[in-house]
C-alpha cells in the first residue's frame, strides 16, 4: 500500500467511540455550525419512519441538539414513504418540485444534488432510507470529524455489510468494480473501506463545488472529485459498526456497476462513451431474452452554477 495511504489511515480513520456525543455537542455550539440530514427515498415506507424517529429522538432534542433539520427527498414513491416520513417528524420535499425548470432525471444522484436547494446546514449528511436496525451513530459518527477538525471536509462511514448472515459479503459492487477501479486509477483512495456507501457527510462549501452524477455513480464521483478539489488529507472515514439494508439482485448490481464504470471513465478521460447501454439476459419461455438498459450518462453541474441557488443564499 502507498505510504501516503498508510499515513492517511492512521490519521484520518476513526471509530464512532472516539468522539462521544457530549464532545460533539460542545464542538457544535462553539463553532456555530448547523447540520442537515438528508434521506433520499424511493418506496421506503418500511424503514424511513424508524430512521427519522431515531434521529429526532437521539440527536434533535434540547439535551442533544446535534442535528438542526432532517429532510426526506421523495423521488417519486408510489407507497406511503412521504406520509410515514412526515408522521415521524421529517420535512418532506418532492424531487420534481425542487428546481422545476430543470426536468428531473431518475437516479439517486439527482435527488442528492437537488437536496442542496432545500437544506440550509453548513454540514450536509446523507443517509440511505433503506437501513434496518438503524443507529444514530451513523449520523453522529460521520459529522463528528467535521465539527471537531477544521481540516476535514468530507467523511464516509465504514461498516461491515453482512449478506445472508455472512459477514463482509454485502459490498459486491464495491469489491468487483469500485475497489479495483480506485486502486488502479486513484490509489490515494485505496484506504476507503466503503467507497460506495450511502452514508457520508461533507461541508456544504465543498458539495456545492462538485458535479453530481445523476445515478448510481454519485458516490464514486463525489469521492474522486473531492480528492481532486481538497486533497486526501481533507477526507476521512469513521467506523460505525454494521450496516443492515435491503440487497439488490444480481442484474440490478450489474446496472449499478455499469453506471459506476461510466462515472470513472468520464473522470479518467472525459472521453466519448462508446455504447451507453447495458444488455442483460433473463430466461423466458423461449430461452434467454435480452433486456437493454440505458446507462446514466448525465451529470448535474456544481450547485454554485445554478442561479436559484445563488439567489437563495443571498436571501
Amino acid at each position: 500500500m502507498l505510504e501516503e495511504v498508510e499515513r492517511w489511515l492512521s490519521r484520518r480513520s476513526w471509530s464512532v467511540a472516539d468522539r462521544p456525543l457530549h464532545q460533539l455537542i460542545a464542538a457544535k455550539r462553539a463553532s456555530g455550525r448547523t447540520v442537515s440530514v438528508v434521506l433520499p427515498a424511493l418506496n421506503e415506507e418500511g424503514t424511513v419512519g424508524e430512521i427519522v424517529s431515531v434521529i429526532r429522538r437521539e440527536l434533535m432534542t434540547e439535551a442533544a441538539p446535534l442535528v438542526d433539520e432532517i429532510v426526506v427527498v421523495d423521488s417519486g414513491s408510489t407507497d406511503r414513504t412521504s406520509e410515514v416520513a412526515a408522521a415521524a417528524g421529517a420535512r418532506v420535499e418532492h424531487r420534481d418540485a425542487i428546481l422545476p425548470r430543470v426536468p428531473a432525471r431518475p437516479g439517486k444522484g439527482e435527488v442528492l444534488w437537488r437536496s442542496l436547494l432545500v437544506t440550509s446546514g453548513d454540514i450536509v449528511c446523507f443517509v440511505d432510507a433503506d437501513l434496518k436496525e438503524f443507529s444514530a451513530d451513523f449520523v453522529s459518527g460521520i459529522i463528528g470529524p467535521l465539527l471537531t477538525d477544521p481540516g476535514v471536509d468530507f467523511v464516509k462511514a465504514m461498516y461491515d455489510r453482512p449478506l445472508a448472515g455472512a459477514a463482509g459479503q454485502g459490498g459486491r459492487v464495491t469489491e468487483l468494480m469500485a475497489r479495483p477501479i480506485l486502486n488502479l486509477h486513484w490509489p490515494q483512495l485505496a484506504g476507503f473501506v466503503q467507497p460506495l456507501g450511502g452514508e457520508y457527510a461533507a461541508r456544504r462549501s465543498l458539495l456545492e463545488q462538485l458535479p453530481f452524477p445523476v445515478g448510481y455513480g454519485v458516490e464514486l464521483g463525489l469521492l474522486v472529485d473531492a480528492l481532486h478539489t481538497v486533497g486526501l488529507d481533507a477526507l476521512a472515514q469513521v467506523d460505525v459498526g454494521v450496516r443492515i439494508h435491503r440487497h439488490q439482485d444480481g442484474q440490478a448490481l450489474g446496472r449499478m456497476a455499469a453506471a459506476i464504470y461510466r462515472t470513472a471513465q468520464l473522470r479518467l478521460a472525459r472521453g466519448h462513451l462508446v455504447r451507453p447501454v447495458l444488455t442483460q439476459f433473463e430466461r423466458g419461455e423461449d430461452g434467454f431474452e435480452p433486456r437493454t438498459y440505458a446507462v446514466d450518462t448525465e451529470e448535474r453541474p456544481p450547485m454554485t452554477e445554478i442561479s436559484e441557488y445563488a439567489e437563495r443564499r443571498v436571501a
